[in-house]
């Protein structure tokens, strides 16, 4: 039997000034190797296509693992961009293509900043998704509709499935293959790339950039004294004072500024301070929390645990630094 008549359904990779090229070409390799494993099994494989704009405003296909194809992709990836995000008039002739695509009933993906190009379509608002951790706040300012989550690795939303950062597409491009050719050959195609197929999330690895260019000036002297502070013993009537400004107002600027209430705030510096220490001493837990400024340990491996999705011994365990030493 040709390859080609065990053909199950088309992805096709939208590609754009600067798009990552490591996704494109990763994720077209990935795509063959759970072919491969598909096949050994009698199963089929999957069509992959790169497509790129033309002077009409239309886009064709420009690479075809198996060429020959008719029809438009049963998938739609957008890939991210490793320098910043696509504006909205950079973005508009490919929303518009993906629009159409998705009103024929493909499906539309995007990985990393590759997420600007599907919300604007208009999409995603009021459903779920994700991006690089890094692009949350100016995701949220063009795309105040988005449910966006950006714990997350892959919000897969039926028809829209977006992925979170640089590398996530590894986690896109599995979920694609289980959605396609099944979970063993998923799990096959995991174990050979050695990637694993689940218990990723983005808040295992961003970290906490506080909201800066707000202007508020009286909110941000407080966020200037706490970060010398290291947010250590601190309640919110001394921070009050410190911006010079009634409790109850200070409050409600704080939140407007920052999307946080003052706790939040402070217990996110403790944490991110926490995470220096087990990535690059040997203190004990119990030592780093008393360092951060929790007198109770059990109370921050719980914090903790809720705002990083690890416990400080997991965390450590997966991201300690080889050269760790100790305090």
């Amino acid at each position: 039997m040709d390859m080609t008549d065990r053909i199950r359904g088309e992805i096709g990779i939208l590609l754009y000034t600067g798009c990552q090229q490591a996704m494109v070409h990763g994720m077209t390799d990935l795509l063959a190797i759970a072919g491969q494993f598909s096949a050994g099994h009698g199963g089929p494989i999957l069509r992959v296509s790169h497509w790129q704009s033309q002077p009409d405003g239309c886009f064709a296909r420009s690479h075809d693992t198996h060429p020959g194809g008719d029809g438009t992709p049963d998938i739609w990836l957008v890939p991210g961009r490793l320098s910043g995000v696509p504006d909205a008039q950079e973005a508009a002739p490919y929303a518009r293509w993906l629009l159409d695509r998705h009103g024929a009933g493909a499906t539309l993906a995007s990985n990393c900043g590759g997420a600007f190009l599907l919300a604007a379509t208009g999409l995603l608002d009021g459903r779920p998704a994700t991006t690089h951790w890094w692009f949350a706040e100016d995701f949220r300012a063009r795309f105040p509709a988005v449910k966006l989550d950006c714990d997350r690795i892959v919000i897969d939303d039926g028809d829209l499935i977006t992925a979170g950062g640089l590398m996530a597409w590894t986690d896109l491009g599995l979920r694609l293959v289980d959605r396609m050719l099944g979970p063993t050959v998923m799990l096959e195609t995991g174990k050979f790339m050695l990637v694993d197929p689940a218990g990723r999330e983005q808040r295992h690895f961003a970290r906490f950039m506080p909201r800066m260019t707000h202007g508020d000036e009286a909110v941000l002297r407080v966020q200037h004294w706490l970060a010398a502070r290291e947010g250590k013993a601190i309640g919110t009537r001394d921070m009050a004072a410190q911006a010079g400004l009634e409790e109850r107002t200070f409050q409600r600027r704080f939140k407007a500024a920052t999307a946080m209430t003052p706790i939040e705030y402070v217990q996110h510096l403790r944490v991110a301070k926490a995470r220096e220490h087990l990535e690059f001493t040997r203190r004990t837990v119990d030592q780093i929390a008393w360092s951060v400024g929790y007198e109770d340990p059990a109370a921050f491996r719980k914090l903790f645990h809720r705002l990083v999705g690890l416990s400080p011994g997991d965390y450590r365990t997966r991201f300690a630094a080889p050269t760790a030493q100790a305090a």
